[in-house]
């Protein structure tokens, strides 16, 4: 048998390299039955304390609990569902309004381009003329993707609800199974790796919950002073795009203005959106975020970003929502391995420690200085003579 670790460096990176190209491979192509197991264990987790409390304190029978804390959660996810069919169908009522504001809009911007870059009227109407063609040509495409999506939603919607299920009625016998997969010296890691691993999955989730929701009223209420036409509903989708790291934001802002520009003729109205909305950011990521979802997660920006690209070029939208939370498992686990540690702490974000740190110092020498002064003036004055 060879020693892997006696082995050269270069060979040593060179396997290790294939192993993370081989395991994006599977993801990618495997994404059908990657995806939705994902979002099961993930939303197991989440739904664990109401599961147990309905066992525990309700008494209800093991599989009863199990039922009633994935109906629940169907329930959440399909109420948002409905509020955003809802607020979408209201907004196609408004067609023929939103074809005005658009027409004026259009005239706007043709008369800007003829003056900007001296392109007429006729030659603009000829290359909309095609590029109207080439979306009529491809419409029955277009429909036919449209319905896939739609009906992959509710399959993968399905599919979670029952693996959720089965994941938190066998969860006793697959603890059981990942302690007999290692060996018995490492099962006091292990357990701490599952332990700290369903702590802050569950922390992370609720605490992104909470944040998605106080940036939704705080959205919701800027967009009902500024007097925008479905308020709620653009200040809710741009919550919900907020949950993407650092790109979310822009293109909830992008999204809202578009949007806006359909139902009103009021350009100001771009700009206090734009202002608002990064006010919201402001704080949203400088208190909200270090509060609520940064205190539980421990994942530098440089890692979360590389993350998030990873994730959306292998599966897509849901590779966006799934790289935090297994970044920071793979975290948890990394940093119980010995050769896995440094990886560990590039992961890490310390900053905030070592800031801490050097405050801690700055402000214990100060404290030094003072008292050696204050006993140095009490050693140089003069004791009373009576």
């Amino acid at each position: 048998m060879i020693n892997f670790k006696l082995l050269p460096f270069y060979i040593q990176f060179t396997i290790k390299l294939l192993m993370i190209l081989l395991l994006c491979v599977f993801i990618t192509y495997a994404s059908s039955l990657f995806v939705p197991l994902a979002f099961s264990i993930l939303l197991s987790i989440l739904l664990l304390p109401v599961t147990n409390f309905l066992e525990n304190k309700l008494k209800f029978p093991k599989s009863g609990a199990n039922l009633a804390s994935v109906i629940l959660a169907l329930s959440v996810i399909g109420g948002l569902i409905y509020f955003l069919s809802h607020q979408i169908a209201s907004f196609l009522k408004d067609i023929p309004s939103i074809k005005e504001h658009l027409h004026d809009h259009y005239l706007t911007l043709q008369s800007w381009i003829q003056q900007k870059f001296h392109v007429s009227a006729k030659e603009q109407k000829v290359m909309i003329d095609s590029a109207t063609a080439d979306v009529k040509s491809s419409g029955t495409e277009m429909l036919g993707q449209t319905f896939f999506t739609i009906t992959s939603i509710i399959f993968y919607i399905i599919i979670i609800a029952i693996y959720s299920f089965l994941i938190l009625h066998y969860r006793h016998m697959i603890k059981r199974f990942l302690l007999a997969v290692f060996n018995q010296a490492h099962e006091p890691e292990v357990i701490e790796v599952l332990q700290e691993s369903k702590g802050i999955v569950q922390k992370y989730m609720l605490g992104l919950i909470t944040e998605m929701w106080i940036v939704a009223m705080a959205n919701s209420l800027i967009l009902l002073i500024i007097g925008v036409k479905y308020a709620i509903f653009l200040g809710v989708f741009s919550a919900i795009l907020n949950i993407i790291p650092y790109v979310g934001i822009l293109t909830g802002i992008v999204f809202t203005c578009l949007v806006t520009l359909t139902t009103s003729t009021q350009l100001s109205d771009i700009v206090w959106i734009i202002v608002g909305f990064e006010i919201i950011h402001f704080i949203d990521a400088n208190f909200l975020m270090p509060r609520i979802v940064g205190s539980k997660v421990k994942i530098n920006a440089l890692v979360t970003i590389v993350g998030v690209v990873v994730g959306g070029t292998l599966i897509g939208l849901p590779g966006i929502f799934l790289a935090l939370p297994t970044i920071a498992i793979l975290k948890i686990i990394f940093d119980r391995i010995e050769d896995m540690k440094p990886w560990g702490m590039l992961m890490g974000d310390d900053t905030r420690a070592d800031a801490k740190t050097k405050l801690y110092r700055q402000l214990e020498r100060t404290f030094l200085r003072k008292k050696k002064m204050v006993v140095t003036t009490v050693a140089d004055t003069p004791s009373d003579t009576i």
